[in-house]
């Protein structure tokens, strides 16, 4: 159990450190990402960024997932669920489009200035858990994407059989606990408030100016 999105990320960035983890960059996934991604970047002294994914609703049922697009277009599509749901692929497409460009809206939203560039570079990206891992898995594709040499997935938490799939996508999975009765990623914190936002940008904001990187201000 984890008070809050703060103790998470200094212990899942306790483990990073004792599995020997480096990173150029390290990203976070918002909103609830960001506090704990925030403290693994100032343990690993690397800057701070964010990547975006938003899930892609069922038909009739938009909060049920069938799979997730990232602000750069990159996709992950659950087909099990697709071939069960007898989705078509033009509502998929759609679904997807309208996903991508929603996801590019809000990293446009929280950033300011230009996203570090990937390519060639470490990279950890960080969520405050995984359930079905389809947001993550997005994400991870975006990072591979952009030419990442290196792509770590770090969470606090998360259900033992998404971190064996994820395990596929990324060159290598830290989580601090996978307990075998997951129902939630809330259900291990304390106090799993939402973050708002206000907060996401202030994180961004205030992390590169303690920081003193140029990643998050148009001026450098």
């Amino acid at each position: 159990m984890f008070d809050d999105r703060r103790d998470a990320g200094t212990q899942l960035a306790a483990r990073l450190a004792d599995r020997g983890v480096e990173a150029d960059v390290v990203l976070g996934i918002p909103r609830g990402g960001l506090p704990v991604a925030r403290e693994v970047a100032a343990e690993l002294d690397a800057p701070l960024d964010i990547i975006v994914a938003k899930k892609l609703g069922a038909p009739g049922n938009p909060e049920f997932a069938i799979g997730a697009a990232a602000s750069d277009g990159s996709v992950y599509l659950n087909e099990e669920v697709i071939e069960q749901l007898g989705v078509d692929e033009g509502y998929i497409e759609e679904e997807r489009a309208n996903a991508a460009e929603t996801a590019a809206e809000k990293a446009e939203n929280y950033r300011e200035g230009e996203p570090i560039p990937l390519e060639g570079k470490s990279v950890v990206v960080v969520d405050d858990g995984v359930a079905t891992g389809a947001t993550a898995i997005a994400c991870l594709r975006m990072a591979r994407r952009a030419d990442a040499s290196n792509v770590v997935l770090a969470v606090p938490v998360g259900s033992p059989r998404t971190i064996d799939d994820l395990e596929a996508e990324a060159d290598e999975v830290v989580v601090v606990d996978a307990p075998a009765q997951f129902s939630a990623v809330g259900q291990f914190y304390r106090d799993f408030s939402q973050v708002s936002d206000a907060e996401a940008r202030t994180i961004l904001r205030e992390f590169g100016a303690d920081a003193g990187t140029d990643a998050q201000s148009p001026d450098g």
